[in-house]
């Protein structure tokens, strides 16, 4: 699905998401988010306890559901976000991590992925966790148009079907694009968000 080198988008993405966390104090963690279901803190322990996942899957690690789980959040999860995200992108950064199979238990028992294949789940996992935190902040969030152009392809490519109505699926059913919409907006409602959260949740 992707023969591309999305390290360099991926990057990028991770580190606009430390931006946006990094603007969230103890009092925000409690705030509902797109997301259904999770407040903030959830969302903040999610997107770290997925940092640390796809690290070990990298280094060849990833069969272990211990290091997918979320952990009660740290004393100061916006360092501990921070320090996740550049453990995953110096796991990313192996001359031949884009040929390395990636255990990815959370899609299913057994379920291996190339590693450019992997990491444009990353990717996709954090255009969109971004912005979910952006929105929960009452943020701005823009994505670059090289950004969204690979962004709106891998969305297009994610797998539809029952498992996003299951419960924690990243991603919920697709819903209809606005008229005129964006390439994030595009992006956002292809993977089940209401780009007018919270008014259209």
């Amino acid at each position: 699905m992707h023969t591309i080198d999305l390290r360099p988008a991926d990057e990028r993405v991770v580190r606009t998401s430390v931006e946006v966390v990094a603007k969230a104090g103890r009092d925000d963690l409690g705030r509902p988010t797109p997301c259904s279901a999770w407040t903030l803190g959830d969302l903040l322990a999610h997107m770290t306890a997925q940092h640390h996942g796809f690290a070990a899957a990298a280094r060849g690690g990833g069969t272990d559901l211990a290091v997918w789980r979320p952990r009660p959040l740290d004393a100061d999860p916006v360092a501990a976000y921070a320090a996740a995200a550049e453990e995953v992108l110096a796991a990313f950064a192996g001359p031949d991590v884009l040929d390395r199979a990636f255990a990815l238990p959370e899609v299913g028992p057994g379920a291996t992925f190339p590693g450019a294949q992997a990491i444009g789940f990353h990717f996709i996992d954090y255009v969109v966790h971004a912005w979910d935190v952006a929105r929960s902040l009452g943020l701005s969030y823009e994505l670059d148009d090289d950004l969204a152009e690979d962004a709106l392809r891998v969305a297009l490519a994610v797998p539809g079907g029952d498992h996003r109505l299951g419960p924690g699926a990243s991603f919920r059913p697709e819903l209809p694009a606005p008229e005129g919409a964006s390439p994030l907006d595009r992006i956002l409602t292809a993977l089940g968000r209401s780009p007018n959260w919270p008014a259209g949740a």
